[in-house]
């Protein structure tokens, strides 16, 4: 063997030796859990998941995404792709039990996504309906349409608030969204009356917020609340019974009751109940037999519970458009000076509690637009601030342990808070 071969079998046995010392190692360094969780390896399934969105391997695709513009619908949109009007009326054919084309709507997102090759077919078309879901239109042959949920984020949060000049304005002041003021009346619609919340009121709240890609989409879920109105402590604790949500103080009494506590929303008492009053248009004293509620013109009224209409009439000297509903063989509720009647609303036609039978106004003998609401007892009118309405179906026995341990567990947080 000469010293060239000598040199060229001792280098190959060095370089063999070298290979299989490398594959050893990083035999070790992949096996190693240490390893993996200490530089934070991902997963395969985790890669895939960073990149789904609306359940297809997004980064397969050109992703074109905008908004619908007035005057754009699926035809006009898609005919911008090469996709011919024969292929969009075979799905919107095909979208008929999923979704109607038709209601699109202005300013909602939409995404095309196409081929990554030169002749950027378009394959997919998906249509946001809301910040939650969205609705595929499978655009290849077999052609498909389906809706789908993008992933929701569920955070729990408190929030707690003194009111100063308005239950809104001291939302804002807490850094909540003003929307939980809308569920708070919703709450406790049927035993407090909004319209009487004063300053040194507050309120501790528990609730949870959907958010959709890290960002908050506006739907709240209280769990549990304490408005402490005139003194006294008025607690909430949200349970589903028999199937349904609902919301129960801490003896297990509902909150639902059998009238609402006020006809509209988010206004003020401009004049109650009494037997001589000082009348603005006809300038003498007479009964005022009801409550006016000041609000803008077009404000919705609401029955306060199910009901018939058993009068639709137009009073020029008196109530102007008003409807009266009666709601049992005890109670009647009239509501007056509407600036026009809510669609359907006749005599004869059956109402549910909150449904809007009208709209605030100044028809009949009014200085302003307001709503007279006027509640009856046997054919005689009494005061509607002071009914006391009773309660409908409580925590029934086979949940009252269940419910009593929930509670527990809300009060403390609330107690935190």
């Amino acid at each position: 063997m000469t010293a060239r071969q000598f040199a060229i079998l001792i280098g190959s046995i060095l370089t063999l030796s070298l290979l299989v010392y490398m594959c050893g190692v990083s035999n070790n360094f992949i096996g190693s859990d240490d390893v993996d969780d200490e530089i934070g390896l991902i997963d395969s399934t985790e890669c895939e998941q960073e990149h789904m969105k609306y359940g297809l391997p997004i980064d397969d695709f050109n992703v074109h995404t905008t908004t619908i513009q007035r005057n754009q619908n699926l035809s006009s949109i898609l005919d911008k792709y090469g996709v011919s009007s024969s292929r969009v009326h075979q799905i919107c054919q095909k979208a008929k039990d999923v979704f109607n084309v038709r209601k699109m709507r202005v300013g909602q997102s939409y995404s095309v996504l196409s081929t990554k090759d030169s002749l950027n077919t378009p394959e997919y078309f998906i249509y946001e309906d809301s910040s939650l879901e969205y609705v595929v239109f499978d655009l290849h042959d077999d052609m498909k349409v389906y809706k789908g949920e993008k992933e929701v984020e569920k955070v729990n949060r408190s929030i707690k608030g003194t009111i100063e000049s308005s239950l809104w304005n001291a939302m804002v002041a807490a850094k909540g969204n003003p929307l939980l003021t809308m569920k708070l009346s919703e709450i406790y619609q049927w035993t407090i009356d909004f319209f009487g919340i004063t300053k040194g009121d507050s309120f501790k709240i528990l609730y949870e917020e959907w958010l959709v890609e890290g960002k908050p989409i506006n739907y709240f879920e209280i769990k549990a609340v304490v408005l402490t109105h005139d003194g006294k402590d008025h607690y909430a604790y949200r349970y589903k019974q028999d199937g349904k949500d609902g919301f129960y103080d801490e003896n297990g009494n509902s909150l639902q009751k059998a009238f609402l506590k006020a006809p509209l929303k988010f206004s003020r008492i401009s004049s109650k109940f009494s037997n001589r009053r000082f009348h603005p248009v006809f300038k003498i004293y007479r009964a005022h037999h009801g409550v006016d509620y000041a609000a803008p013109t077009g404000t919705p009224v609401y029955s306060i519970a199910d009901g018939k209409v058993i009068k639709k009439r137009y009073q020029k000297r008196g109530g102007g458009r008003y409807v009266t509903v009666k709601h049992n063989s005890t109670y009647s509720t009239c509501y007056m000076h509407f600036s026009r009647y809510a669609k359907g609303i006749k005599v004869g036609s059956r109402v549910k509690q909150g449904q809007i039978i009208g709209y605030v106004g100044m028809s009949g003998a009014a200085t302003g637009p307001h709503l007279d609401f006027r509640v009856y007892k046997n054919g005689k009118p009494v005061n509607p601030l002071k009914i006391k309405s009773p309660s409908k179906t409580p925590i029934n026995k086979g949940n009252k342990v269940a419910y009593t341990t929930l509670i527990k567990t809300l009060h403390e947080g609330l107690v935190k808070s």
